[in-house]
């Protein structure tokens, strides 16, 4: 921080009385200051100096017992610089002035006599909502780009990271894939990210839900049937494992599939041909097979519900996808994304999220995973009433106890949360040492000696 205070935040007094605009000057020594008596020299102001808040007289010169020139500045302030937050100041008796200028843009106001204190706590305030807004707009930049891996899946967590590298490593071996995970932990997004990985990327990408299609079509819907097969069959018609031909065929919930169409799937696996129901030759088809379940497959085994066979055609390659609550910081990135997806088209006045909404969210179990999390957020942005998602928008419990993870002893239980807290630290800062250790309220030494202890990544 310099002597002159260039180095504070930036706040414009448009205040035409010279003795107050030296006591706020002098009030205010936690910011930089700057002065403007009327219209002209408040925009020439703004457009130099780009504060972020404003206090505005609304009775300025030349028209100091009305209104007419503070709203006139108030509307040339948000026009040259519309995230300004204009903060404005009305004599005794001007409320309803007050509340005209806030439907006209304005941030606050506040009615003279001037008290310091109490106007200060509102400068505060505005600085500390910009600051909000600077960093949400920051973190959605970087949630947009810098965290998009395999198939534009947005994720800052190394356990997700490592789901993708491994993806990556399979993309180009003909090999088939399995996705295990929970329903909502995105499989089908890195399905087709391995799709778009591989040197069948050019081909179709296809895919079909096994337990959202009846038994009694799944097969026509799988392999196609002929003309004349059955009842309403009026023509020929090609299946998905046929329309995938050079491409990818995404089986989702496989563990759906009844046993005799397991005994059809696995003989295509093996002899890579197919006959559509009715017909009597076979086709053969070059169809790279990526399937999901979130299924105790091994379980279902056991029980004779799924073929073992069929079961290591499919599961050469097996991937596990970690659930959301197992990627810490990676709600709140997706928070961030969603709530820019759908802000401006569902409730445009919307720009973040306050600093309990993200503590909730960044806390939440999330047990229905990322698709939960999105329909809370939509949600949130069609009830939030302000610029902010508050945490009641999220209509969240205060609590969420949804069972303890069990530790093998108290050393490993602080190991497992010095390494979230830090993670989490690390994803907010960007990887910048020195604030992640501010977050965490350690020094940087001890959180280099907490990375190398517990072998993360700087």
């Amino acid at each position: 921080m310099t002597g002159d205070g260039t180095n504070l935040r930036k706040l414009l007094v448009v205040e035409d009385d010279p003795g107050l605009q030296a006591q706020l000057k002098w009030a205010y020594e936690d910011y930089q200051v700057l002065v403007a008596g009327d219209h002209d020299a408040a925009i020439e102001q703004l457009r130099a100096e780009e504060p972020d808040v404003v206090t505005l007289d609304l009775g300025l010169p030349p028209d100091r017992d009305g209104t007419r020139e503070g709203f006139r500045t108030l509307q040339a302030i948000l026009e040259a610089k519309p995230d300004t937050k204009v903060i404005v100041v009305s004599g005794h008796g001007e409320r309803a002035s007050a509340l005209s200028a806030i439907a006209n843009g304005a941030w606050d106001f506040y009615q003279k006599p001037i008290d310091i204190d109490e106007l200060g706590l509102i400068v505060r305030r505005a600085f500390h909502v910009r600051e909000l807004e600077v960093e949400n707009a920051r973190l959605a930049r970087q949630g947009a780009g810098d965290n998009r891996v395999l198939g534009g899946m947005i994720t800052g967590a190394p356990e997700m990271l490592k789901v993708a590298r491994t993806i990556e490593r399979v993309a180009n071996l003909d090999v088939s894939v399995m996705l295990l995970g929970a329903s909502g932990t995105g499989k089908e997004l890195l399905a087709r990210g391995l799709h778009e990985a591989s040197a069948r990327r050019d081909g179709a990408f296809v895919a079909i839900n096994c337990a959202a299609i009846p038994e009694n079509l799944l097969e026509s819907e799988l392999f196609g049937h002929e003309k004349g097969a059955f009842t309403g069959a009026v023509k020929t018609t090609e299946g998905k494992i046929e329309l995938a031909h050079g491409g990818t065929l995404f089986l989702d919930e496989v563990g759906d599939i009844p046993l005799p169409l397991q005994v059809k799937l696995l003989r295509f696996l093996q002899e890579r041909t197919i006959e559509r129901i009715g017909g009597r030759k076979a086709i053969a088809v070059d169809t790279r097979i990526v399937c999901a379940t979130h299924r105790d497959l091994d379980a279902m085994i056991a029980g004779q519900s799924f073929r073992d066979d069929l079961y290591y055609r499919l599961a050469e390659m097996v991937v596990k996808i970690p659930s959301l609550a197992e990627r810490p910081g990676d709600a709140v990135l997706l928070a961030r994304h969603f709530l820019h997806q759908y802000a401006p088209e569902m409730n445009p006045g919307v720009r973040g999220f306050a600093p309990d909404a993200l503590q909730a969210i960044d806390e939440g179990r999330w047990p229905g995973n990322v698709r939960e999390l999105e329909n809370r957020i939509k949600r949130a942005v069609i009830m939030a009433d302000g610029k902010l998602v508050m945490r009641e928008d999220l209509d969240l419990a205060t609590s969420e106890a949804d069972g303890e993870e069990a530790w093998l002893n108290l050393r490993s239980a602080r190991e497992a949360a010095d390494r979230v807290a830090i993670r989490r630290a690390m994803m907010q800062s960007e990887g910048n040492i020195s604030a992640a250790a501010k977050l965490l309220g350690i020094s940087r030494p001890t959180l280099y000696d907490l990375l190398k202890q517990y072998r993360m990544q700087a």
